[in-house]
């Protein structure tokens, strides 16, 4: 079974930055497109940022641009998301998920069912106001 293991939640102030990171193994992380994704109390799941197998393409969400940024490091197996400008509505808990692709394969997914079971346990993000 795949593992995903997130990293570097916690509290901060309005304003702050958190860097959040996503380990897995090996194999999984050079083969896949990976994500972050939120959830907070009573909300659906939603989308924040994707990064392509090749690391060279980049999605984000919408209420996210400008201020996080997805990178990933083959050397260590991670995927960041680097989080500015925190705002009390980033509070949630944060996933990271993986999709399998070809290298080639550049496509937005955007729901998630497009990542199947490999997700993370999750790691809470507090923004106090």
């Amino acid at each position: 079974q795949v593992q995903l293991v997130e990293s570097g939640g916690g509290l901060v102030q309005a304003g702050g930055s958190l860097r959040l990171a996503c380990t897995t193994a090996g194999r999984t992380f050079s083969r896949s497109a990976l994500a972050w994704w939120r959830q907070s109390p009573g909300n659906e799941r939603e989308f924040v940022a994707q990064i392509s197998r090749s690391g060279g393409t980049t999605y984000y969400a919408d209420s996210v641009k400008g201020r996080f940024t997805i990178s990933r490091d083959s050397a260590k197996n991670t995927v960041y998301l680097q989080m500015d400008s925190l705002k009390a509505e980033d509070t949630a808990v944060y996933y990271c998920a993986a999709r399998s692709t070809i290298l080639t394969d550049n496509r937005h997914f955007a729901s998630v069912s497009d990542y199947g079971s490999t997700w993370g346990q999750g790691t809470q993000v507090t923004v106090s106001s």
